[in-house]
Parts: structure tokens; sequence; C-alpha cells
């Protein structure tokens, strides 16, 4: 990945995304337009079947927070929501044995019948 700067202004910020598309800008594109200090966050791919995949990423404040410190708080929240979604996976995963166990003796069940 790498990361142009397009225009920086003091509550506006264009950076140049190259070689990442949907899956990591439109979570941080959601997390962006959650952030009340956010007037605008939303990208656009420069062209779907150009490789490597190049795609803008703008941003503009209200004034309240700099451009650069909304994308990094950006980041942050989904950090940990990538975070809180591992653990919650390996706690469903913890619990399959006992699941899997289950659905054995429900089928078994359903065979005797």
């Amino acid at each position: 990945m790498e990361i142009r700067v397009l225009r920086k202004g003091e509550n506006e910020l264009k950076l140049e995304v190259v070689g990442e598309s949907h899956t990591l800008l439109n979570l941080l594109q959601k997390e962006l337009i959650r952030d009340p200090a956010v007037e605008i966050g939303g990208y656009e791919v420069v062209h779907p079947l150009e490789r490597p995949v190049r795609s803008i990423f703008h941003v503009r404040t209200k004034g309240g927070k700099k451009p650069e410190e909304a994308i990094l708080d950006a980041v942050a929240r989904a950090r940990e929501m990538s975070r809180e979604f591992a653990a919650k996976l390996e706690e469903a995963l913890a619990r399959l044995p006992r699941a899997e166990e289950s659905w054995q003796e429900e089928g078994e069940a359903a065979d005797e019948a």
C-alpha cells in the first residue's frame, strides 16, 4: 500500500491510496462519518480494472479536529472493532465442540425414531 497526499488544508485532506479499495476504505469511511467532527468522509476507486488499484480518500472536518486526526481516530476505532470481533469469534469457536456434540445427539435420536 502506498499513500500520497494530494491536497492538505486546515480542515480537508485528500489522499491517493494505491493498493487498497473497498475492503479497507469502506470500513474507514464508515468510522469517519460516525465522528461528529467530520463533515465529509468518503472515497472513490479510480477505475475498478486498473492494477494496482488506486483510490481517492477524502476527509473534511467541521473545524474542531484536523482531518488527519479524524482518520487516525477512525483507524483506532476500526482496530478496536477488529479486536472485539476476534474475541467474539474465539468465544464462539470455543463453544463449537459442545454444539457439535449436541447436534450428533440430535441426529442419533432422530435415527432411533
